[in-house]
């Protein structure tokens, strides 16, 4: 079997064990990787912080590229096809993650959720691997959505429309890739003017890509109209988002919506996968680690709907615990620090698994309404 060079992040859980099989496995910083690091690399494996290009590939030896995101803007895709280097992703392995972060935020901003199931409507950005499945789990709740996405066939979901509409929600989820060519770029699709239109008492969540928003405006607009709520994972300037639009907006995290321990286990394993495709390498057999465990989650709300999908939640995510940490931790360092934390805090992030992993232990203690809500969040209900 042949062995390959392989330069991986650092930050891809289980990377030099899951590979080890295929060739040898050094990790580096991906915010810091070079040229100068790939002289020797067959395989170069990455996440969102690295941009891979011409300056970053020309004169390796680098024939497979593979990141273990959804989003792919952080690829040149063009230089790559141009150069027969192959490339791969790895569509909607935190997308669950995504969704439980978002229904997080529901839970943590008062009435919220109160508001969504009892008439409010959710708008959609963006219908891929985390559009379609925040709008799945919304509606197993009876939440009422209404999406935008101008490349998907709108008789695949009928719930597709048009931006203005989407806008006018009660929540904006945006979901969206970042891209800024072809007939419908997403870079600043919520722009200054699109900003000012939106309804009083709308709650923005970007858990995608910050340059969606044009983070300038936002900032701006939040300083004028204390009636909106903001929900912010992703920034402009990533590492280095703008300290006054953190202070203002009401829930921050470091781009860590998709950071579920099964989320990065599954990343790691469809990019092995899809390198053994590549090099025409037979896979190891053996099996994802820790992907097929549960845990046990006991509520002592068992009647009232609502608070025990709250509990729920939040008992096993709650994005407040993010908030607080982020802005502890770059508020109170120096300017020239925040870039380090904003990645230190990426790094360290506490172990999070998704809402599908726990199991209702006390299922005959409660109310048949609260097991049906418990189930449409996705936890296990048998």
């Amino acid at each position: 079997m042949t062995r390959f060079t392989i330069i991986a992040d650092e930050n891809i859980p289980n990377v030099a064990q899951r590979f080890a099989g295929l060739g040898d496995v050094t990790t580096v910083n991906g915010r810091k990787l070079s040229s100068q690091q790939l002289q020797q690399a067959d395989i170069l494996l990455v996440r969102s912080v690295t941009q891979v290009d011409q300056h970053l590939l020309a004169g390796t030896p680098v024939s497979f590229v593979a990141t273990a995101t959804i989003g792919t803007d952080h690829l040149d895709i063009d230089y790559l096809e141009a150069n027969n280097i192959g490339w791969a992703s790895a569509p909607g392995c935190n997308a669950n993650s995504v969704v439980d972060y978002v229904l997080s935020a529901f839970c943590r901003l008062q009435g919220l959720l109160e508001l969504l199931l009892a008439d409010g409507t959710v708008g959609i950005v963006g219908m891929g691997n985390v559009g379609h499945r925040l709008y799945q789990r919304l509606s197993n709740l009876g939440i009422r959505c209404i999406a935008y996405d101008p490349l998907i066939d709108p008789k695949r979901y009928p719930i597709l429309g048009d931006l203005d509409a989407v806008l006018k929600a009660d929540v904006i989820c945006l979901h969206a890739p970042l891209t800024s060519t072809g007939a419908h770029p997403s870079f600043h699709l919520l722009d200054a003017e699109r900003l000012a239109d939106i309804n009083p008492g709308t709650v923005i969540i970007n858990a995608g890509r910050g340059a969606v928003i044009d983070n300038k405006a936002l900032k701006e607009l939040l300083s004028q109209r204390d009636d909106l709520c903001s929900v912010l994972d992703v920034w402009e300037g990533e590492p280095n988002p703008d300290m006054e639009l953190l202070k203002s907006v009401d829930l921050a995290s470091p781009h860590i919506a998709g950071y579920s321990h099964d989320g990065k286990l599954a990343g790691t394993e469809m990019i092995y996968q899809a390198s053994c495709d590549f090099f025409s390498q037979r896979p190891d057999t053996i099996a994802p680690l820790e992907t097929n465990d549960h845990l046990s989650l006991e509520l002592t709300e068992h009647y009232n709907v609502i608070a025990a999908m709250r509990e729920a939640v939040l008992s096993c995510y709650d994005i407040a615990q993010d908030d607080q940490r982020f802005r502890g931790s770059l508020l109170h360092c120096e300017p020239q620090q925040r870039a380090v934390e904003f990645d230190r805090l990426r790094k360290n992030y506490p172990v999070r698994r998704e809402l599908s992993r726990y199991r209702i232990a006390n299922l005959n203690e409660l109310d048949a309404a609260v097991i049906t809500g418990l189930k449409a969040l996705g936890f296990i209900c048998r």
